[in-house]
This record gives C-alpha cells, sequence and structure tokens, in this order.
C-alpha cells in the first residue's frame, strides 16, 4: 500500500460525515438488494468521469450537466441496479428528473445536488413506482455504517461486492478516502469506469479535486480490460467534503486516491465474468507514460493472450503480437519478456525456458488467494515487457478468458 495510507473499514462510509445506505426495493426479480444512496456532508464537492461512448443513458448527461453547472458541487448520488434506462428514448432523462427531484425532497436537498446512475440491462426502463417506494425507506436506512449495504446494493452480475478505506496522518490530522465500485462485465473503460463512487474527508478545491480524479481513474480505471466492451452507463463519481487540507498535502492526497481507484480497478478486473485469475502487465523503456499503458492495456485485453492464460500455456508470441498492434513505436529487437519469474525473451528473441515450470505457475495463480497480488500464493498473473530503454512506464490489468464468460452473456437477457 502507498505510505503514508493504510487500510481501515468501513468502504464508502468510513471518510468522516458521509452516510450511506443499500436496500431491496423489488427493481430486481431476483430480490437481491437493488436501490444504494451514498449521501456527502453539507459543502461537499464533486468530480466525474463517464463513458464516452455515444450511446450513453441519460443519467450519464444529467450528473456531467449537473456537475457543471454547480461548479462541481453535489451532495448525494443514487443508484438503481436491475435496468440500466439507457436506449429508452424520452422517457430516460423524465424519469431520471422524476426520482432525482422526489430524492431531494426526502433529503432536504436542491434537485441539481442530487445524482443518479442506472445499471442493469440497456433498453429496459426503471419500473418506477417501485423505485419512489423504495425512496423512503432507502432515506431511513443511511447510515454512517451503511457502505457495506450500499457496495452490495449497486452490484449487477458481479461476484462479489467491491469495497475499501485508506487512512493516512496528513497536516496534523486523520484523512480518510472510502470507496465501493462495481462491474463484472462490459468493462474496457474509457475515462470512466463501470460505476464507482468515491468519499473523502479533506477539503479540496473543486477544481484541483476533478484534476486528481481524472489523473487517478486514467491510471485506474482506465488501466482495466474484461472483455473490450465499454458501457453505455459508465461513470465514476468522487466526493471530498471536510476541514480544507493545505496543498503541501495534495500529491499525498492524490496519491491515496489513486491506490483506492486502483484497488476497486484490479477488482472489477478479478471479478470479470467467468475469470479465474487476475492479470497485470507491465511496460517499460516506451518513449512516454502513455504508450507504456496503451501496450500494457492492448496486451490485457487480447483475446488470444487471455484464452492462453485460462488454459495454463505460456504462448508468449501471442503477448508481443499484441503489443506490436497497440499503436506505440518501439523496437521488436529490443524487447525482452517475463512471465512471473519465467524470461522469455531478451533483446528481441526467444530464451529457452522451462515451459512446464511456466505452466504450472498460471495454474497456481488460478489457485491463489482472491486479490492476493503477484507474490507467492497471490492470484495474479505477472506479465512483464521491456520495449526499449526509454523512461516511459505504464501498467494495466485484466483477467483470463473462460468458456464461463460465454455462457454467462449468450443468455444474459434469456
Amino acid at each position: 500500500m502507498t505510505q503514508p495510507w493504510h487500510p481501515v473499514p468501513g468502504g464508502v462510509t468510513s471518510p468522516e460525515g458521509f452516510l450511506a445506505s443499500g436496500v431491496t426495493a423489488g427493481l430486481k426479480a431476483s430480490g437481491k438488494p437493488d436501490l444504494s444512496l451514498l449521501l456527502a456532508p453539507e459543502g461537499a464537492v464533486c468530480a466525474g468521469t463517464f463513458t464516452t461512448s455515444l450511446v450513453r443513458a441519460a443519467c450519464v448527461d444529467l450528473c456531467a450537466e449537473r456537475l457543471q453547472a454547480c461548479g462541481g458541487h453535489a451532495r448525494a448520488v443514487l443508484t438503481n441496479s436491475g435496468q440500466a434506462n439507457a436506449c429508452t428514448g424520452e422517457r430516460g432523462l423524465a424519469d431520471s428528473l422524476i426520482v432525482t427531484e422526489a430524492l431531494a425532497v426526502r433529503l432536504g436537498l436542491q434537485p441539481e445536488q442530487v445524482l443518479i446512475c442506472s445499471t442493469g440491462v440497456i433498453g429496459v426502463p426503471i419500473p418506477m413506482d417501485t423505485l419512489v417506494a423504495g425512496l423512503d425507506p432507502l432515506v431511513e436506512a443511511l447510515s454512517s455504517d451503511g457502505g457495506a449495504d450500499a457496495a452490495i446494493a449497486i452490484l449487477t452480475t458481479d461476484l462479489i461486492d467491491k469495497q475499501i478505506a485508506l487512512e493516512a496522518e496528513l497536516g496534523g490530522r486523520r484523512v480518510r478516502i472510502g470507496g465501493m465500485a462495481k462491474g463484472s462485465g462490459m468493462i474496457h473503460p474509457d475515462m470512466a469506469t463501470m460505476l464507482g463512487y468515491l468519499s473523502c474527508d479533506a477539503g479540496v478545491p473543486a477544481d484541483v479535486w476533478q484534476a486528481m480524479v481524472s489523473r487517478a481513474v486514467d491510471r485506474s480505471f482506465n488501466a482495466i480490460t474484461v472483455d473490450g466492451d465499454t458501457s453505455t452507463n459508465d461513470t465514476f463519481l468522487a466526493f471530498a467534503a471536510g476541514e480544507p487540507l493545505g496543498p503541501e498535502y495534495f500529491d499525498a492526497l492524490e496519491a491515496g486516491l489513486t491506490a483506492v481507484s486502483q484497488h476497486l480497478a484490479r477488482a472489477i478486473a478479478r471479478d470479470g465474468e467467468g475469470a479465474t485469475c487476475l492479470i497485470e502487465v507491465q511496460v517499460e523503456g516506451t518513449s512516454d507514460d502513455a504508450g507504456a499503458r496503451a501496450i500494457a492495456r492492448t496486451v490485457c485485453g487480447s483475446s488470444l493472450v487471455k484464452c492462453a492464460v485460462h488454459g495454463r500455456d505460456p504462448n508468449w508470441g501471442r503477448i508481443v503480437a499484441a503489443a506490436g498492434r497497440a499503436g506505440v513505436a518501439f523496437d521488436p529487437e529490443a524487447v525482452a519478456l517475463w512471465l512471473g519469474d519465467h524470461q522469455l525473451m531478451a533483446a528481441g528473441q526467444p530464451l529457452a525456458f522451462d515451459r512446464s515450470a511456466a505452466s504450472a505457475y498460471l495454474r497456481a495463480r488460478a489457485a491463489g488467494a482472491y486479490l492476493g497480488g503477484t507474490g507467492e500464493g497471490g492470484d495474479t498473473v505477472l506479465i512483464r515487457l521491456v520495449a526499449g530503454a526509454g523512461p516511459g512506464r505504464g501498467v494495466a490489468w485484466g483477467c483470463d478468458l473462460s468458456d464461463q464468460y460465454v455462457r454467462i452473456n449468450a443468455d444474459y437477457t434469456t
């Protein structure tokens, strides 16, 4: 974990003054929790990043417009799970306006201070009577201990909830950052994630906070891929409220923000539909960091690489082939490549290696501890590629591709 930050319990409600709740409103046929609320303290600023897809849910545009109109200030975000409310025509925006106004009344806020995110099947509108009926119990359940309930209520095909909280001493006082996210399929974010929320109890100017969040997202959610598909509803919202933090501590705060974002991003990639392990690709030696990150994510996103990892096949040719189509200039004759501790290439040439041992390494990762890292006993396959002698460094995360992914998505709506 990045110093001086260390883990603490509590998730998104670990930071002081934040409340959250999650309830079962009846939006999901499964009867699982499906309505979530995060409430920030008075004076909170909010930074957001959103899907760049031309096909996007109305709630995405509504969030972006409200943040811009309010100068990066917001107090609450409601999440309904079960219906994406995307591609539903004029009703999509109308329903989002109705529910945020209804929630604003219950919270004593202006409608512009309330944001909404939706997740679920595209083309399916929200059953509004059911949702509105769930608002009163949702508000009544708001609690400083409600982070776990909120993290569960935003899930769809996820197998596990994703949350974290970190703490550090900055400027002689305790500062906490909490977060929660959801995502398992349709993961290949571009300036966003599936759905993610972050809370921080340090006061930061809105423009500074937005810049921090954008950089953290670029190094976390924009560095993961499961299946190459970006969602119509991708949204990441980060709230900050509390005693102002001195500018001399902004770098440390951003380090914590990035650490929280990267943990949530890795959790999404590890929970990829049908996945059995996490893949981490480290690239160095490019002319800049952006190029290294582009190569890393291209390798992570390669279906051939993902299938080889799932088959425990150290077929390294697929890795360098993917690197070569990333759109980044490098010298193929300078490439060095490792799979875990096994070096496969040097100076662009193949090396003799123990194929059975390399395959055993891949099998061990699949049996490793969930999010246990790249070390012994962890579940993360480490691929390291040196593309030259340049200063660029980057990392990306993905997962293997199994037949279960096809099974899950082949009958998603049937």
